[in-house]
Formats: structure tokens, C-alpha cells, sequence
């Protein structure tokens, strides 16, 4: 909860006029110390909602350090939205390879031709319209209008909610906690550089006010914390205890035809992995892990089975996952809804997930039992 102001207490004169208080000196921070990002622009200029737009798709769940790298390929290769909503899905795919959580990547291709189809390839201008397009929730929606169009609407993500939390002492745990923390934030958030603001907020929290051994000396805000003055700071946000996360177990895959050539096929758009290139497997099921000869007639071409040594180990979002590795050969590359037969050296060129690339190099460096 928002702590009550006592004039006697220096450490919450925040609370006391967010938005003259907390905006200024976050915004001089900012201007001295911001993070060069390749899809930033220089403070008080608002940036391409294009670039924007892909950044934080991108950094959903992922690194800046692993974005860069992919930000700088999509744009070489898909300079603006309209080039991004013309491409072939598949080659998107391909692109974003890597970059995990593939529903963003569909996602992300639908709403570029979403933008081109009913907005004449000019992103909406507000938080509430940004809404409406493919992918975009409202933390999304929020830092494009407020990045991109100087929206002075409040943006929280993982570091702004922790920043937060912290300055005003926030000690009820998440995520029960968000809606008050998304007040706070639109509490503070100035009708002038909002952009700005948001990012510096986010440069404190990664660099800062960092979830271990925040570096509050070097803070604009750590004058008026509430969460160090009482010396919980590193214990927040308080989180709810997770739930263990369940195992599934399966058996994939590795077909080739006489020629070596291995087969492929291509997922579902919904659910995990949707649309991506898969090295085919039974079903994910949280038993005990099924033998081969029990599940070969999942597999997707006959074929004797023979089970390597060893186990594929990936985990998502909510589940483990544990795959045994079965190879087998088809007396004939026959032909498979949604899937072809490609040479191994030509697996690389492939929207593989990395899921499915752990499974190639499983079966590449394993024996056969």
C-alpha cells in the first residue's frame, strides 16, 4: 500500500508530489547515464513506432544482450512494416529462430499486415487502438504510445515493477500486487517526455535496482526510497511461492529415407511451437517415459525404431520437458501432410526451435542403444 507522508521523514517525500519529484530527477538521470540501445533515439526525440513496436516484441522474455543481434537482421532485412508485412511467414519464422516463445513471431507478422491492411502502415497513435492489434497486451501498447507518440501513459514491465515496489515499500506480493503498482506508476508518469520517463525507469531497474544487490547509491530515487529506508529493499517485489513445475515425456522422431535425408513437418499455428519446423515426436504427456515400441505408431512413416542413448532436456514457461531420441529409416521418402524430407546439412536454414535443434544434435553425436 502507499505509505501515509510524515514531513519528519525525508525518505518518503516521493509520495508526497509524485510527479514533480520523481519525474525530474529520473529524467536528468537519464539524460546522463541511459543505455545506447539501437532502437532508442536521443533524449526528448521520439523514435520510429516501427522500431519501437519490434523491440519490445523482441524483448519479451528475452535478454537485451540476445536482441540486438536479432533486431539489426530484421530490420536489414524487413526495413520498415509494409517490407515486414509482405515477407513470407515461413521466412519470418526462420528469422526469429531462436528467439523462443514463437506465438510472438506469428503474432508479429499479423500485425504488421494488420497495420498495412487497416491503418495504411501508420501505427495507431494511442495505447487504447494499439490494443487491437495482433500481440500487443497493454504493457506493449502503452510503451509504443508512450515511446513512439509521447502518450503520457503510465508503462510498467518487469523493471519498472520492481523500481517501484521498492520506492514506495509495496510489500504485498505479486501478482496481486500489479494493479497498485500500475496506479503508482501512472501517478508519477509526467504529461511531458513520458518516453523518456519510461525508459529511464526501466535503464534503473537493469542496471540499478537490479532484483540482487541493487546498487542504491547510484540511484536518483534512493533519497526518497521507502523500501531501503527500512532496509527490505532487495526482498522486493515479494512473489507469491511458484508451483513445482510438472514433466512431460515423449519419444521423437528421427526419420531418414535411403537418400539420408531426415523428415520435417511443420507444427500447428496454435499451441507451442505453432508453425514452427518440428523434428516429428508422440504426444507430450506427463507419465512415466513411454518405450519406443509402444509409441512407433505415432511416428509419421513406418519404420523400424531404435532408441539412443540418453535424453533431450528443454524447459518452457510452465512444464519440463523430456525427450528420448528413437531413430529409424523409411524404405521410401513418403510423402507427410505438412512435412518434407531434407538434407541434414540443410537443417540449419530451417525455423527450427531450439527445442528441435537440441534434438538434431542429439541425434547426430548419440549412438543407438
Amino acid at each position: 500500500m502507499r505509505p501515509s507522508p510524515d514531513p519528519a521523514d525525508k525518505t518518503i517525500a516521493v509520495t508526497s508530489d509524485p510527479c514533480g519529484t520523481v519525474a525530474p530527477a529520473v529524467l536528468a538521470w537519464y539524460d546522463r547515464h541511459r543505455r545506447d540501445l539501437p532502437w532508442r533515439s536521443p533524449p526528448g526525440r521520439r523514435a520510429d513506432p516501427y522500431h519501437v513496436w519490434l523491440s519490445e516484441v523482441m524483448l519479451q522474455q528475452t535478454t537485451v544482450a540476445t536482441v540486438a543481434g536479432y533486431f539489426g537482421r530484421f530490420l536489414d532485412r524487413w526495413p520498415t512494416v509494409a517490407d515486414l508485412a509482405a515477407a513470407d511467414r515461413d521466412d519470418v519464422l526462420r528469422e526469429w529462430a531462436g528467439l523462443g516463445y514463437y506465438a510472438r513471431a506469428r503474432n508479429l507478422h499479423a500485425c504488421a499486415v494488420m497495420v498495412v491492411d487497416r491503418h495504411g502502415g501508420r501505427f495507431p497513435e494511442t495505447a487504447e487502438i494499439l490494443r487491437t492489434l495482433p500481440g500487443i497486451g497493454d504493457y506493449t501498447a502503452a510503451a509504443i504510445a508512450a515511446i513512439a507518440f509521447g502518450e503520457p501513459v503510465g508503462v510498467m514491465d518487469g523493471n519498472i515493477e520492481r523500481v517501484t515496489a521498492r520506492l514506495f515499500a509495496v510489500t504485498d506480493p505479486l501478482p496481486g500486487a500489479k494493479p497498485t503498482l500500475k496506479r503508482l506508476v501512472g501517478s508519477f508518469t509526467p504529461s511531458r517526455r513520458p518516453g523518456d520517463f519510461a525508459q529511464a525507469m526501466m535503464d534503473i531497474g537493469a542496471t540499478i535496482c537490479t532484483p540482487r544487490r541493487p546498487r542504491c547509491i547510484l540511484c536518483p530515487l534512493s533519497d526518497g526510497c521507502v523500501g531501503r529506508a527500512r532496509g527490505i529493499a532487495e526482498d522486493l517485489p515479494a512473489k507469491a511461492p511458484k508451483a513445482e513445475k510438472p514433466t512431460r515425456r515423449a519419444v521423437a522422431f528421427w526419420i531418414t529415407d535411403p537418400a539420408g535425408r531426415v523428415l520435417i513437418r511443420q507444427r500447428p499455428d496454435k499451441g507451442l511451437l505453432g508453425g514452427m519446423m518440428e523434428i516429428p515426436s508422440s504426444d507430450w504427456r506427463p507419465q512415466a517415459m513411454p518405450a519406443v515400441d509402444r509409441v512407433c505408431s505415432q511416428a509419421p512413416v513406418a519404420a523400424r525404431f531404435r532408441a539412443l542413448t540418453g535424453l533431450v532436456r528443454h524447459t518452457f514457461t510452465h512444464f519440463h520437458l523430456e525427450l528420448t531420441v528413437a531413430v529409424g529409416r523409411a524404405s521410401a521418402p513418403t510423402p507427410v501432410a505438412d512435412g518434407r524430407w531434407i538434407a541434414v546439412d540443410r537443417l540449419g536454414d530451417e525455423a527450427l526451435p531450439t527445442l528441435m535443434r537440441k534434438v538434431v544434435r542429439h541425434a547426430l553425436e548419440h549412438p543407438a542403444s
